[in-house]
């Protein structure tokens, strides 16, 4: 086995609920890579939303699909074990991707790791900051390829408002906007203003303010498309402030939203509201380390904490006032 080790270090949750209080420090058997796998040693990951909204049972009783789980599938590691058939990488390479999400596994000192979701490390990306990317960057990415972004030549310069522009998806859409050649205007919050225009960001507005909870451009441009980032937001908040067929692209539908969809399209409305579902594509994550890499998308990491305190990393996630990306190291 990896290291001639047969156990290792992971963090699991029992049961729905309990937060960062429920996890609990294990030790239990090195997974095997089975064919089309490959066994990682872990040097990176990081947590998304979706990962505590699981353990809260938003997706019970499809998700964990069982007790105990370990979570988090975003991942940057060292291939330490090849599967049967794994041509494509050799020990010792370095990869960063996604873990089958279902399964988890990336609180972990190893984790077992599809190759379709790899790809190669560069060694101008860190572990923390390949970590952050795929489900993040890659929902900020395919969020804006809803919204009519091609990322060639032919995309047309349009308006896009950011919602929650300072969170780890919303960071990522501003940057890609902007490589798209897109006019930007970012929602956060007072402390982060500074630095969502370091980012490109044209206007920023203050979510807590009048305006800003109003969505107003600053200049009185029309929205064509809005990345929607966070919650709480109502559609007729959006409607007056979205060009003649602009689109919402709401990150985290709820079923209220995904039914305002669905009016939106029996009434023939040209205003829409599209839900997201991530997809991974491995050809998405080769864009998007291809870009970090030439220094064109740049990971704001909130914090970085050893696996021996996962807590601490859950518990700032679950607050939901992190800039950018919360991450654990191993």
């Amino acid at each position: 086995m990896a290291e001639e080790k047969s156990t290792m270090k992971a963090i699991q949750y029992a049961s729905y609920g309990g937060g960062a209080g429920a996890l609990k420090h294990v030790e239990v058997p090195i997974p095997s890579p089975k064919k089309n796998e490959i066994l990682l040693k872990l040097e990176a990951a990081s947590i998304n939303p979706i990962d505590w909204k699981v353990q809260s049972g938003m997706l019970r009783p499809f998700l964990p699909p069982k007790f105990p789980f370990t979570p988090v599938a975003d991942v940057a590691g060292e291939v330490a074990e090849l599967g049967p058939e794994v041509s494509t990488y050799k020990k010792g390479d370095k990869v960063v991707g996604m873990l089958n999400f279902p399964n988890g596994g990336g609180l972990a000192e190893f984790a077992v790791a599809p190759i379709s979701l790899m790809v190669p490390r560069p060694p101008e990306l860190s572990p923390p900051e390949a970590a952050s990317l795929p489900t993040a960057a890659m929902t900020a990415l395919q969020a804006l390829k809803a919204a009519g972004t091609k990322f060639d030549a032919t995309d047309k310069p349009s308006n896009i408002l950011i919602t929650a522009s300072s969170g780890g998806v919303g960071h990522y859409a501003l940057q890609l906007a902007k490589h798209a050649g897109h006019h930007v205007t970012a929602t956060c919050g007072a402390r982060n203003i500074e630095l969502m225009k370091s980012l490109g960001a044209d206007e920023v507005l203050d979510y807590k303010t009048p305006e800003g909870a109003k969505l107003w451009s600053p200049s009185g441009k029309k929205y064509d498309a809005v990345i929607h980032c966070t919650t709480n937001i109502s559609w007729s908040t959006f409607e007056p402030n979205l060009s003649t067929e602009g689109k919402v692209i709401d990150i985290t539908p709820t079923f209220k939203a995904m039914a305002t969809s669905v009016l939106k399209k029996v009434t023939f409305s040209k205003k829409k509201l599209v839900p997201l579902l991530l997809n991974p594509k491995s050809e998405d994550m080769k864009f998007l380390v291809d870009m970090a890499k030439e220094g064109k998308l740049k990971t704001i990491v909130d914090s970085t904490h050893p696996l021996s305190k996962a807590e601490d990393a859950w518990d700032k996630s679950m607050s939901g006032h992190a800039t950018g990306k919360i991450v654990i190291e191993m």
